[in-house]
């Protein structure tokens, strides 16, 4: 099982903001397990944290803004995509004014960053949650759109179109996650000249420059007005008959700006708030429709917060029904487990076919087979009592017994032809040979009970 993990120390970029032009410094620091990413604005009064998550955003237009109250902090995307990406899922991080600075227009900076001062593991699992059917955002207006399908891991592709002679068509897709900082993190951000004016005027981008952003020209204008467009940037001036990219640093790749935009939905991403296992296809994405639908995604996560563990027949399971009865005293027609296909140090997913020949049937009911509820709290005990006997050495000479069940929910009925799921955690480590856990029974996506109950490990032989 794969564990959260966070920085193994803090680091800092300095730099100006891209909207206000102020100098600005943010700060990436280590946080405990289950932190989530949170920005805290210390330059305000009593430093407030905005938590990253999308329902947090309340500006999309030229960037991705989150807001708690009268606390707002502005283009965090290209921070996040970074944290996101490298596998962090704890951060605190500080900035000392209302926007992240820009740098270069891209994560590169971020990367590297992280990359030196390390990554460190820790003690809680990382929470994915697994898309396992497809989900679909449209945007008429714009035309954009934003799929996500099932896939083994989280990989992306973009496709973007302009009306540019420059920029017309193009797709960037990140298969690997490991690839995103030689791939996708140097991709900078671009406009295009005939935005710029009026950006200018609406009192952004007063940190904008060739240094950090791709700018396209590719409708001619006077020289006048390219020069007085070049003298608001505080950049030199151009010939204005010379249509194309602005920048004297070449592109690092042909198509970077679909690879950014690719970078900033992974930054939109991360405030879905849990990593995802998915592969996304967007089309003409932006800021808007990647909030859209990662607000969208986190409705989706509520209305099934417990997912049930993967399992799939075909593979061999970890226990047989023979190596079960070796470690267990029930025999039929109480063994209630045939088999165990995944065991982690904390963690136990079993299986129990529910077939028309179980012998409860016959009283229960005869007219309408239903497994009793004990009976599931029983099979569930006999999947958690496996798991702890999983942490002694000679578990044959040791038996589990229920000391205590509690917070028992029953939410269907389970009938013949039901395959029985059951993933079962500790809730606190074993001490003195008491044992605390939580259990989910599962058919299908559903579940179908829980219950946490506290169990005693005694050697017998």
């Amino acid at each position: 099982m794969l564990k959260q993990k966070t920085l193994k120390g803090s680091f800092s970029l300095f730099g100006k903001g891209l909207h206000t032009g102020l100098s600005l410094t943010v700060t990436f620091n280590p946080a405990p397990e289950n932190h989530g990413y949170k920005i805290q604005r210390i330059d305000l009064e009593g430093e407030p944290i905005i938590e990253a998550i999308a329902e947090n955003v309340i500006d999309t237009s030229r960037g991705t803004v989150v807001a708690k109250g009268e606390a707002r902090c502005s283009t965090i995307e290209h921070g996040m995509a970074a944290l996101y990406a490298m596998g962090i899922d704890n951060c605190l991080i500080t900035v000392n004014g209302p926007e992240f600075p820009i740098l270069d227009g891209s994560s590169k900076y971020y990367v590297e960053s992280i990359n030196r001062v390390g990554i460190e593991e820790q003690n809680a699992p990382k929470d994915f949650y697994v898309i396992k059917k497809k989900i679909e955002f449209h945007d008429e207006a714009s035309g954009s759109s934003i799929i996500i399908l099932p896939d083994e891991q989280f990989s992306i592709t973009a496709m973007i179109s302009f009306d540019s002679q420059f920029l017309n068509a193009q797709f960037a897709t990140l298969d690997n996650m490991e690839d995103f900082a030689a791939e996708v993190s140097s991709a900078r951000t671009f406009v295009f000249v005939r935005e710029i004016e009026p950006l200018l005027r609406a009192g952004l981008i007063k940190g904008g420059d060739l240094d950090n952003a791709i700018v396209i020209y590719e409708h001619q204008i006077s020289q006048d007005a390219l020069d007085k467009l070049a003298d608001m940037m505080n950049v030199p001036h151009r010939d204005a008959t010379k249509l194309g990219y602005l920048n004297d640093r070449p592109l690092v790749w042909r198509n970077e700006p679909a690879r950014h935009k690719l970078l900033d939905i992974i930054g939109d991403m991360a405030l879905i708030g849990r990593p995802i296992k998915g592969r996304i296809i967007a089309t003409r994405p932006g800021h808007t429709i990647n909030n859209k639908f990662a607000r969208q995604m986190r409705r989706e996560i509520r209305a099934h917060e417990i997912q049930a563990p993967h399992y799939d027949a075909n593979d061999a399971p970890l226990m047989d029904v023979n190596r079960i009865r070796e470690l267990l005293p029930h025999r039929y027609p109480m063994q209630l487990v045939d088999k165990v296909v995944e065991m982690g140090a904390n963690y136990i997913v079993a299986i129990k076919n529910v077939t028309s020949n179980e012998e409860f049937f016959q009283g229960h009911f005869p007219q309408e087979p239903v497994m009793p509820g004990v009976l599931q709290i029983e099979a569930l005990a006999q999947a958690g009592g496996l798991l702890v006997l999983n942490s002694v050495e000679e578990p044959e000479r040791w038996s589990t017994y229920f000391l205590r069940i509690d917070e028992v929910k029953f939410r269907r009925k389970v009938v013949p032809g039901d395959t029985l799921v059951f993933k079962v955690e500790l809730v606190n480590p074993i001490r003195h040979g008491i044992s605390t856990m939580h259990g989910f029974a599962f058919v299908g996506e559903n579940i179908v009970m829980e219950a946490t109950f506290t169990a005693q490990i005694t050697k017998n032989k």
